[in-house]
């Protein structure tokens, strides 16, 4: 979540945590080059692997806020299908455009970063990293949460 208007800066989750220990004041905030600028309320660093996903996206696409990552089992079963989000429902219709990257778990390299800008474009608002999990864009919260829900729905269904 960008939490600046200037867009430098956003919240990201501690290294080492569960899920269902994630709170408000334990996010941590970052720079878009992964400085931590405030530490939340936990000595745990910035998973790494996590920053350098958001933080591509983020770089690339000033209009995006908030973004939200999932790899349950239905988004990542779809996410390793060949054929992709199928328009086989009315869920899978309302997110839209769908891009595709090919994701190895780490962005090590300035290529990888530059291979996934290009993959989601200007203003495609849902991400596939193939055998791993969906990624859903948003100018809000709000949108966000909408798309990824949908999202879910769809693969579910799927």
């Amino acid at each position: 979540l960008r939490v600046s208007k200037e867009q430098e800066h956003f919240l990201v989750l501690p290294h080492g945590l569960a899920y269902s220990e994630v709170t408000g004041s334990n996010l941590v905030k970052v720079n878009i080059v992964g400085e931590v600028v405030e530490k939340g309320s936990t000595n745990l660093g910035v998973d790494t692997e996590e920053f350098s996903l958001h933080s591509a996206i983020y770089s690339a696409r000033p209009d995006v806020r908030c973004l939200l990552h999932l790899h349950t089992p239905a988004t990542a079963a779809v996410s390793s299908m060949k054929s992709g989000l199928l328009p086989l429902s009315h869920e899978a219709l309302l997110v839209g455009d769908v891009a595709y990257y090919d994701y190895n778990g780490v962005m090590e390299e300035e290529e990888d970063r530059v291979e996934l800008q290009k993959s989601l474009g200007p203003t495609c608002k849902v991400l596939v990293l193939r055998n791993h999990g969906i990624v859903a864009l948003g100018e809000s919260v709000e949108e966000a949460f909408y798309t990824i829900f949908h999202i879910q729905a769809a693969c579910q269904i799927q």
